[in-house]
C-alpha cells in the first residue's frame, strides 16, 4: 500500500542544501533533447540478477519522468485528488521536500491509464517548472519547493482538453517558459520565467501530447511543436509562424519528440501515420521543407527515438508485439527490426542503449545499422495489475533511476557495481 508523504502543509521541507546559483538547466530528453547522456564507467553487462539496487521507495501514480540534477531528483505523482511535486535525495531516496495542490480530474479523463502526471519537471535558470495531468503549470524554487507562480492552462486559459491528460514538459527559452496550450489564439503560450506574466500567445491549433523541441536551421532558432494534426515551427522569441507539416491520426495524438541532425534532416513519427524524413533549409528569411521519404513503418506511439550516425533507433508495440527498429534517416530504409522488448523508452549512454519496456524489463544493448545485441536483460519493475512502466529511465553518473506508478528505484550501473 502506498503511503503518501503529503501533510496538511503545502511545502514539506525535510532535508537539502541551498541550490547553486550556477545550476545547469535540466530538461526531459537531456541537454540537447536527444536522449543522449554523458556517462563513463558503465558495466558492459549485468549479473543475472540485474544491477545492484542502491535504494527503492514508494511513490504515487503517474508517468512523470525523473529529473536528475546533481544530488537532487525531481518528479511528480498523484495521491488523494492532489498532484505532488517531489524532490528526493539522489543518494538515498529520502524526501527533501514536497509541494502539493488540488487537481481534480475531469469525468472525461481516460482513467484506464491512471490520472497521474505525465510531464517531466524542467529546471531552467534556477527555477523548477512543472505541469500536471490536469494542466496546472507551476513555478517553484528547486531548493525548497516554495511556489513562485502558477497558471491553470485549461481553466484559466481555455486550453485544449486532452482525455489522456496534459503531457507536455515546460520548455525554457531566453527569459520565457513556453508551453503548448491549444485553442484559438493561444495554441502556444510563453510566460515570463520569473513572474508568470504572459509574454506572447499565438496560433489556433488544437493541442496534443508532445513537448516543444528547439532546433537551429542554418542559423535560425526554431521551436518545433506537435499539435493535434500537424508539426508547427515558430520563432521562440515571439511565437511568429515559420512553417508547418501536416501529419496526424484519428486520435489526434502526436507524441514522439522529433529527432534532429546536424545535416538538417528531421525524423518524425506518429502512430497511424508512420514516419517521415524531412530536409530543412533556411535561406533569405524562409524555411523550405523537403520530404525525403515517407513510410507507414515504424509508427511510433509514445516511445522515443534516438539518432546515432545516420540511423534512428526506436520502439513500437502496444496492440501488437514489441519491436525495436533501426531506420536509415536519409532513405527511410528499415535496417532491421527485433523483438524482445515490448513498447519501450530508452537512453543512449557510454555507447550503449539502456532500455526499459512497459513490462518493467530493463535491458543493456548495442545497436548498429547491422545488428542489435542484447548484453543483459532483467525485470526491475513489476507493473502487473498496475500501470505500465512508461517512464523514461534517467541516468546521473553511473546511477540509473526508474519508476512506475508504485515505486522508484536507484540502480548501480557502474563496472564495479
Amino acid at each position: 500500500m502506498f503511503k503518501s508523504h503529503i501533510t496538511t502543509l503545502t511545502i514539506v521541507v525535510v532535508a537539502g542544501a541551498s541550490l547553486s546559483a550556477n545550476a545547469a538547466d535540466v530538461q526531459w530528453g537531456g541537454p540537447q533533447q536527444d536522449f543522449k547522456f554523458k556517462a563513463k564507467g558503465l558495466a558492459d553487462r549485468w549479473p543475472e540478477s540485474g544491477p545492484k539496487t542502491l535504494w527503492e521507495r514508494d511513490i504515487g501514480e503517474g508517468y512523470s519522468g525523473i529529473l536528475a540534477d546533481g544530488d537532487r531528483l525531481y518528479t511528480m505523482y498523484r495521491f488523494d485528488g492532489k498532484e505532488v511535486v517531489i524532490c528526493l535525495n539522489a543518494q538515498n531516496g529520502k524526501t527533501n521536500w514536497e509541494y502539493q495542490y488540488d487537481a481534480p480530474i475531469s469525468e472525461d479523463h481516460a482513467h484506464a491509464f491512471n490520472a497521474g502526471p505525465r510531464g517531466t519537471p524542467t529546471i531552467y535558470r534556477d527555477h523548477l517548472y512543472t505541469v500536471g495531468c490536469s494542466g496546472i503549470l507551476t513555478c517553484l524554487d528547486p531548493a525548497d519547493g516554495k511556489k513562485k507562480w502558477q497558471h491553470d492552462l485549461w481553466k484559466e486559459m481555455d486550453g485544449s482538453f486532452l482525455n489522456h491528460g496534459y503531457s507536455s514538459s515546460p520548455f525554457g527559452y531566453q527569459d520565457t517558459i513556453i508551453v503548448p496550450v491549444g485553442g484559438e489564439g493561444h495554441s502556444l503560450v510563453a510566460f515570463d520565467r520569473k513572474t508568470g506574466d504572459v509574454k506572447w500567445k499565438k496560433h489556433d491549433y488544437r493541442n496534443s501530447y508532445s513537448t516543444p523541441k528547439l532546433i537551429n536551421v542554418d542559423g535560425q532558432d526554431q521551436l518545433l511543436c506537435y499539435m493535434a494534426q500537424e508539426l508547427v515551427a515558430v520563432n521562440p522569441k515571439d511565437g511568429a509562424f515559420l512553417w508547418k507539416y501536416e501529419i496526424g491520426n484519428q486520435w489526434n495524438q502526436n507524441i514522439t519528440l522529433p529527432v534532429w541532425g546536424n545535416d538538417n534532416i528531421l525524423f518524425i513519427s506518429t502512430n497511424g501515420a508512420g514516419s517521415r524524413g524531412l530536409k530543412l533549409t533556411h535561406k533569405d528569411g524562409k524555411t523550405t521543407v523537403e520530404e525525403l521519404w515517407s513510410s507507414r513503418k515504424p509508427g511510433v506511439h509514445h516511445s522515443n527515438a534516438v539518432r546515432v550516425g545516420n540511423t534512428v533507433y526506436t520502439s513500437t508495440g502496444g496492440r501488437g508485439p514489441g519491436v525495436f527498429w533501426a531506420v536509415d534517416v536519409k532513405t527511410g530504409d528499415v535496417k532491421w527490426q527485433e523483438r524482445g522488448f515490448d513498447k519501450a523508452t530508452f537512453i543512449y549512454a557510454d555507447g550503449r542503449f539502456i532500455i526499459l519496456d512497459e513490462n518493467g524489463n530493463l535491458g543493456l544493448a548495442t545497436a548498429t545499422p547491422e545488428f542489435f545485441q542484447v548484453h543483459s536483460k532483467v525485470q526491475v519493475l513489476t507493473p502487473e495489475g498496475r500501470s505500465k512502466s512508461w517512464t523514461l529511465p534517467a541516468i546521473n553518473g553511473t546511477t540509473l533511476y526508474v519508476r512506475d506508478s508504485e515505486e522508484i528505484k536507484a540502480l548501480d550501473l557502474s563496472a564495479a557495481g
